[in-house]
């Protein structure tokens, strides 16, 4: 689904869900210190852990993913004091798989 190559970033801490777009992006380039333009996807949590938005932009087109699981969280890595983190393709599918509740 994701090639292998792309470059990944995940926001360490929650973000509002209620942000679209525009504040998304801006988040990747205040937050990430990285420019969505430029190429990448980039992922936000909210407090839950049970919703992520994921962003990037194609050519002149931003996309948005936004999942929500059910019965489920998300494990975000914590950073270390990092605002953000870098993945993989791998460890960006296993992410989007979410961990069920009580494990």
């Amino acid at each position: 689904m994701i090639p292998s190559g792309v470059r990944v970033f995940v926001c360490t801490s929650p973000v509002d869900m209620r942000r679209g777009f525009d504040t998304l992006v801006q988040a990747a380039r205040e937050t990430m210190g990285v420019d969505p333009q430029q190429g990448g996807v980039f992922v936000f949590g909210g407090r839950r852990k049970s919703r992520l938005k994921v962003v990037w932009m194609e050519r002149h087109r931003c996309c948005l993913l936004w999942v929500r699981l059910h019965d489920a969280s998300f494990v975000l890595p914590d950073g270390n004091g990092n605002r953000s983190v870098r993945l993989d393709a791998t460890q960006l599918a296993q992410l989007l798989e979410g961990v069920p509740k009580g494990r």
